[in-house]
């Protein structure tokens, strides 16, 4: 059977990741569950499991007290009760230890996380629909504070476009992905007791730059969180798609934890930044097509203007969904899963290289940043190609 190594009790890493490499079925979970335990966040013995997800969920909803609820209370009483400005803490407190100063600077990190995840895949109806399993603990109609949704809504910020482009090249919008194709690409808010997925993808990427201050949010990384997000919620066994969102956080946390220095500024020259990283794809493709590597050169073409958001966002804006998902079952099955992701970068530029050495610099430009090739299944083989050296 495909997936015998689950009918083991402790799973042979190995095998699996061998097995997954090829593609993952939908059917029963499967995919779901490889993730889980490829990202590191199930341990391989199984006995383990639900001792092991106990404990996260249970520590996922204290996040979600500690950080939502208790400051939404917090926020609660201060704002009804008149005190005295001259109390140890107030609104123009200007101290960074100042609950309040936290708080202003939290709703700038919040704002910006609505606005990307309101547009997350406006091609695809998922992220409007209301979630089968709304987080209890946040809609309970019995508790009296002030929800993320309260406070995107209360605040008098418009939130403002910022600029994390640090590549310096605007990008072309992908194919489905133009947001002026959908006009209604800003989320309607559910009735109270219900909430859309791109609620709860808000949330766990609030909590995510809560838990993270030396990252917080950076713009993209919603882009990055739902397709995990998506598989998971979308799993047709209930037991593990009620616990949806804690579970992606998790291990979204964990491909962070892989990822994050190619989202962080102050590291971006530094040997396990993004320039770094862009670079690599380029020395690669010096290695594998010559003629090629050249060409780009001669016409000033820099690695940075395509590959910043192909690595950053592990390819998640070149593709429709279930072709990135699809691409990712490979990404994560590999031992060196960004050092794969790098050879797939150079794929896609070997299997256009003939149009690449026939364009010019505009024709170039728009082939890379609006990637022609559909189909993911011959970039993957390409990819092993080039990784066995042929």
């Amino acid at each position: 059977m495909l997936f015998s190594p689950f009918f083991e009790e402790k799973l042979d890493l190995n095998a699996l990741r061998e097995l997954c490499f090829s593609g993952i079925p939908f059917e029963g979970g499967i995919r779901a569950l490889c993730w889980k335990v490829l990202l590191n966040y199930l341990p391989l013995d199984q006995t383990m499991w639900d001792s092991f997800l106990k404990k996260q969920r249970e520590g996922y909803s204290q996040f979600l007290k500690e950080m939502i609820i208790q400051p939404g209370i917090a926020k609660a009483n201060l704002g009804l009760s008149r005190e005295d400005v001259t109390m140890e803490d107030h609104p123009l407190n200007p101290s960074p230890e100042s609950k309040w100063n936290n708080y202003f600077r939290d709703n700038e990190v919040l704002l910006q996380i609505d606005k990307d995840v309101r547009r997350l895949y406006p091609d695809m109806a998922f992220f409007q629909w209301p979630t089968d399993y709304p987080c209890q603990l946040i809609l309970d109609p019995q508790n009296d504070y002030e929800t993320l949704r309260c406070r995107v809504e209360q605040t008098t910020l418009k939130a403002q476009t910022v600029d994390r482009n640090r590549s310096g090249v605007t990008n072309v919008s992908s194919p489905g992905k133009a947001l002026n194709l959908y006009p209604s690409n800003e989320y309607e808010v559910l009735p109270n007791g219900c909430e859309a997925h791109w609620e709860v993808v808000e949330r766990i990427l609030f909590i995510y730059a809560k838990l993270n201050p030396g990252i917080a949010y950076v713009q993209g990384m919603n882009e990055v969180v739902g397709p995990l997000y998506y598989t998971f919620a979308t799993d047709p066994n209930d037991k593990w798609r009620e616990h949806a969102e804690a579970d992606t956080f998790f291990c979204f946390t964990n491909l962070m934890s892989e990822n994050r220095d190619m989202f962080i500024k102050s590291l971006d020259d530094s040997q396990c930044g993004i320039t770094y990283k862009m670079e690599s794809v380029y020395s690669m493709l010096k290695e594998k097509d010559m003629e090629l590597y050249i060409k780009l050169q001669e016409q000033n073409i820099k690695p940075q203007y395509f590959t910043f958001r192909w690595l950053t966002l592990l390819l998640s804006q070149e593709f429709l969904l279930p072709d990135v998902i699809r691409i990712w079952d490979t990404l994560f099955s590999d031992q060196d899963r960004f050092n794969f992701l790098i050879l797939v970068c150079c794929a896609m530029l070997v299997l256009i290289r003939d149009q690449l050495l026939a364009g010019d610099f505009t024709i170039n430009m728009r082939l890379l940043q609006d990637y022609p090739i559909s189909d993911v299944h011959t970039i993957l083989a390409k990819a092993k190609q080039l990784q066995d050296g042929s």
